[in-house]
């Protein structure tokens, strides 16, 4: 009889930590890791690049919120090399991403170049395989899943002044581990409706991209858990075909400079 009243009563508990967590906050942290290759002056330098940035995932059951939070560091990632302080801009620091989970829908808002665009899209579902492998994360029961995404990206190289732009198709591995105890479809950024439970940590492209949740608050104010508006809405397609053109417009602007950057003496 004991026992059964033990096991009653941990039934119990799960069953209201769950109830608790239908709704909340969630912080995470991500670092992205690349190199920069630059030629300059006939030589080609590598440059390896850490960049650290903190977003809120606000969530209910049906629906959820992607943004940036307040950053510990400036928007600009910067090192010094020779002399010259380099600094990158990276796109989509600022982007807001509202899910629907239950019609699997989202609109967000892209920032490309100071303007922004309001794009409607369907959510893009992984092929999953859990691999039986667990662990505990900020003291929730994790499982690892692991799949495989596909990603279409422009990439922009210098040769001593001269850009040039091509679009790459990756092919990128992607580790997630979700808390078996918040029965929740959700996680960072694009990668909502995905799995039985919240992914609280997420490795990409083996550690070029890693998503890890810091904090999980149990408040959240559910009005700010709305669709980002504009005047136009946009395709994917339309999307980016308006923002090719600015980036075009921006290589243009940009020939006498190193690609992707901008330069200022010490």
């Amino acid at each position: 009889m004991k026992k059964i009243v033990l096991t009653a009563l941990a039934f119990a508990a799960l069953v209201s930590a769950q109830a608790q967590l239908k709704q909340g906050t969630i912080s995470y942290e991500r670092t992205n890791t690349f190199e920069a290759h630059l030629n300059i002056n006939g030589m080609e330098q590598v440059m390896p690049q850490t960049r650290k940035q903190n977003f809120e995932l606000l969530f209910t059951s049906s629906q959820t919120l992607w943004k940036a939070a307040e950053q510990d560091n400036n928007d600009d990632m910067g090192s010094s090399e020779g002399g010259m302080q380099i600094h990158m801009i990276i796109i989509g620091s600022n982007d807001v991403l509202f899910t629907n989970l239950d019609s699997k829908t989202k609109v967000e808002k892209r920032e490309v170049l100071d303007k922004n665009f309001i794009v409607d899209d369907s959510v893009k579902i992984l092929q999953w395989k859990m691999t039986g492998e667990t662990k505990t994360i900020l003291d929730h029961n994790c499982m690892k899943a692991t799949a495989t995404q596909i990603r279409k990206s422009t990439k922009m190289t210098n040769d001593n002044g001269v850009m040039e732009r091509k679009e790459v198709t990756d092919t990128m591995p992607v580790v997630a581990w979700f808390a078996t105890d918040i029965p929740i479809a959700t996680g960072p950024a694009e990668f909502q409706a995905q799995l039985p439970g919240i992914i609280l940590e997420m490795d990409i492209n083996n550690g070029k991209q890693l998503y890890k949740a810091t904090a999980i608050k149990e408040k959240v104010d559910v009005a700010d858990i709305k669709a980002p508006t504009g005047k136009k809405h946009y395709t994917p397609d339309e999307f980016k075909k308006e923002s090719d053109k600015l980036m075009q417009e921006m290589q243009r602007n940009m020939q006498s400079g190193p690609g992707g950057f901008r330069t200022k003496a010490d």
